[in-house]
């Protein structure tokens, strides 16, 4: 077994999309454990669209990443070594252990992965960070009731995906907003979906700059009533159509807003705001870690929906080690992946580009 431990560090921070320059690929020993500390070798790195919002020396709900530091990820591995009472040798867990072939932990954040539910990838996207986000931003923050009419952008996402199953369980009907024919077909009819809109087709001129006509249709045929929950992944253009369609009592949960997130310019507000005002709406943003004293209700939410065959979880599995971790992140902006994106580390077999 090799003594090297590679490691993805911030060499510099990106102005608009990351490229080559913004990664350092970095070695040194593989870390000893001292008391209360484990060692694990990861095996699996979680792709997140926040990822890119971590890179920015800007305010936010977690602290930049450094320039020098590790990459921030979630990951799942193995206890290679222990000197810790609880986490023994062999074990799966997941946590915050960064783009690194290992990663040394004392257990804060760490939890363990029983594979005799789901494989440990599904423990970074269904039963992981975006599995929980979508199930409170649905239930606590959407207020998600039975009949109710549901739109998800970034349907094909990892948090979209899992969201539009959990209305579906529900009783809702849930329409999915993503990029491409064979996006809106699983969505349909794989996942259950009873519409969904591919906001790529179409080629009509828009009537005002920035919107995006197949949308503004989409909605218009697929929620004629209006829309009771909008859970947003996207941000821009198609959020803006999304709050043109509300009924009263609508509730806009912000997930995310993929769209801006390498943009250059400050990004346009949406034009519809006043929806939310005549429907008597409401538009919440949220954070995962505000829930962090109930993960355990949303992992056993989750669980039974993927025991009982409620859910599907769906995990793109990229090949190619740490020093793959520049081009595999760039996937999401090009909505290249479908399902959770989670990056393969535990053989060294591949040196792709960063």
């Amino acid at each position: 077994m090799t003594s090297v431990n590679r490691q993805i560090r911030l060499a510099r921070r990106p102005v608009g999309r990351p490229d080559q320059s913004t990664w350092n690929l970095t070695e040194e020993p593989i870390p000893t454990p001292g008391d209360g500390e484990f060692v694990v070798t990861v095996d699996y790195v979680s792709l997140d669209p926040a990822m890119r919002g971590w890179l920015n020396d800007a305010r936010s709900y977690v602290p930049p990443v450094g320039i020098g530091e590790v990459m921030r990820a979630h990951a799942v591995g193995r206890v290679l070594e222990s000197k810790h009472p609880d986490y023994a040798v062999g074990e799966i867990v997941s946590g915050s252990f960064g783009v690194s072939e290992h990663a040394l932990s004392d257990g804060t954040g760490v939890q363990k992965v029983d594979e005799s539910i789901a494989p440990a990838p599904t423990w970074l996207g269904a039963l992981g960070f975006p599995g929980l986000t979508a199930y409170f931003g649905l239930m606590d923050v959407g207020k998600l009731t039975e009949g109710d009419t549901v739109v998800i952008s970034g349907a094909a996402g990892a948090v979209g995906s899992i969201a539009g199953q959990i209305a579906k369980a529900k009783g809702a009907t849930v329409i999915g907003i993503a990029g491409g024919p064979e996006k809106c077909a699983w969505l349909t009819e794989e996942l259950g979906f009873d519409a969904a809109i591919d906001y790529k087709a179409g080629v009509e001129p828009a009537e005002r700059p920035g919107r995006n006509e197949s949308v503004y249709k989409g909605l218009k045929a697929a929620a004629p009533q209006g829309i009771d929950v909008y859970f947003d992944n996207v941000g821009g253009e198609i959020l803006d159509a999304a709050l043109s369609r509300l009924r009263k009592g609508a509730r806009v949960v912000l997930c995310g807003a993929i769209s801006g997130y390498n943009a250059t310019d400050p990004q346009p507000g949406p034009a519809h705001y006043l929806s939310l005002l005549i429907n008597r709406a409401s538009m919440t943003g949220f954070i995962i870690f505000d829930y962090l004293d109930r993960y355990q209700e949303g992992i056993d939410a989750l669980s039974e929906l993927l025991t009982s065959g409620k859910m599907t979880a769906r995990e793109q599995i990229e090949i190619g080690g740490v020093t793959a971790f520049g081009s595999t992140l760039n996937l999401l902006f090009d909505g290249a992946n479908t399902g959770k994106l989670v990056l393969e580390v535990g053989e060294r077999t591949h040196d792709s580009e960063l």
